[in-house]
């Protein structure tokens, strides 16, 4: 990743979205720069950085576009305090107690011996997964000590059965084992709402709809990336990050998900089996290198960067299929034809507990079908 162009392009769009704040880097670090209220308690702003602690690689400008935003928000419903974003401000407040708290979680977090494998994954997993809740929390704070009070107003700050609320309950979960931290008793009720969305369970796409939708897609190398998550369930960066081997002539057609992924190593069978073909994804077996040219120098970008240009793809060629319908779409395809539980999970790389969740609807109703045959198999005998 080239950082110098990619700040332009990040600054470019914050000017186009009416947005007067900028990242600037300064030697190694990444700064926040722009018009902010003067810290003097005066009225009007001044132009003014705040020192953002970022390192200047492709990490830490997500992290300070993230933060930019925030504090654009802050800006904008008149919320902004300096205390919020400089410890031992002059004014007199501090997030000194907040903030070594955080620093401590997260040095736990990179030192976990599970996470230690896959260093990239646990990247992009605290970027994407942890620090947007943990810097909400840390606002909300305002100098106070993190207890169960704080924890519960940062989820409330989330949308009702959202899927950030259910994040941030995760994220907040871990941090308060890391501190020894009871929860309040009805944690696990207030931050419902993970899995599919309503809206969208009802518009998961049919295999014939997916079959459909390639035809609108010019470019052979995404073709093949789309036949890649169709037949294999991936997320959005795996398909750059496999063993496709064994899709070449006498191979098992079994995939391999690199250890550098997000949830790390794991196997992956086709269904349908004969969307191998149906999407001539044999060819990857001997050449790779027909998938879409992306940067996949985890030194020079992140998983969710390439995660995001698989996104941006599919909207540019105005597909009505998501990335991640092909993958809710092949778990209930496994889920149709009996795959257990275990194994589903295993292969699509996350919990049983998650798979469990994320798809109740279609495993409830597996599991009273087979009830109810079991049922009237015994009354027929």
């Amino acid at each position: 990743m080239n950082l110098r162009n990619e700040l332009v392009s990040l600054n470019t769009r914050l000017e186009v979205e009416g947005c007067r704040l900028r990242v600037e880097q300064r030697g190694q670090r990444l700064n926040l720069r722009g018009p902010l209220p003067r810290r003097d308690g005066q009225q009007g702003l001044s132009m003014q950085r705040i020192s953002l602690g970022l390192k200047a690689d492709g990490s830490g400008l997500l992290e300070a576009e993230q933060t930019l935003r925030l504090i654009h928000r802050q800006l904008a419903r008149q919320r902004f305090a300096w205390s919020d974003w400089v410890e031992n401000n002059p004014s007199g407040g501090s997030t000194a107690s907040t903030e070594v708290a955080l620093n401590g979680f997260q040095k736990a977090f990179f030192a976990d011996p599970h996470r230690r494998r896959s260093s990239s994954g646990s990247r992009t997993t605290w970027t994407a997964a942890y620090l947007p809740y943990l810097r909400r929390l840390k606002v909300l704070a305002n100098g106070e000590p993190i207890q169960a009070r704080l924890l519960q107003d940062t989820l409330a700050s989330y949308p009702d059965g959202s899927r950030s609320r259910q994040q941030c309950s995760t994220a907040l979960a871990a941090l308060a084992r890391h501190l020894d931290l009871e929860l309040p008793e009805d944690w696990r009720r207030e931050s419902g709402g993970y899995g599919l969305h309503r809206a969208r369970f009802r518009r998961l796409p049919s295999d014939s709809q997916i079959l459909e939708a390639v035809l609108s897609i010019p470019n052979p190398g995404w073709r093949l990336a789309y036949g890649l998550m169709a037949t294999y369930g991936l997320r959005n960066h795996e398909v750059f990050f496999c063993d496709l081997s064994s899709l070449s002539d006498g191979g098992d057609r079994v995939i391999r998900v690199l250890p550098t992924t997000k949830t790390g190593e794991h196997q992956v069978w086709p269904f349908q089996p004969q969307w191998v073909e149906r999407f001539e994804l044999a060819s990857l077996g001997h050449h790779p290198d027909t998938l879409p040219p992306i940067c996949t120098d985890l030194s020079r970008t992140t998983l969710q960067q390439v995660g995001r240009r698989v996104s941006e793809q599919f909207r540019r060629y105005d597909l009505p299929i998501t990335p991640y319908d092909l993958r809710h779409a092949w778990a209930v395809r496994t889920i149709h034809i009996g795959l257990p539980d275990t194994v589903a999970a295993r292969m699509m790389g996350h919990s049983v507990a998650i798979h469990t969740r994320t798809y109740h609807h279609w495993i409830t109703r597996r599991d009273q079908q087979q009830a109810v045959d079991t049922a009237l198999a015994r009354q027929r005998a």
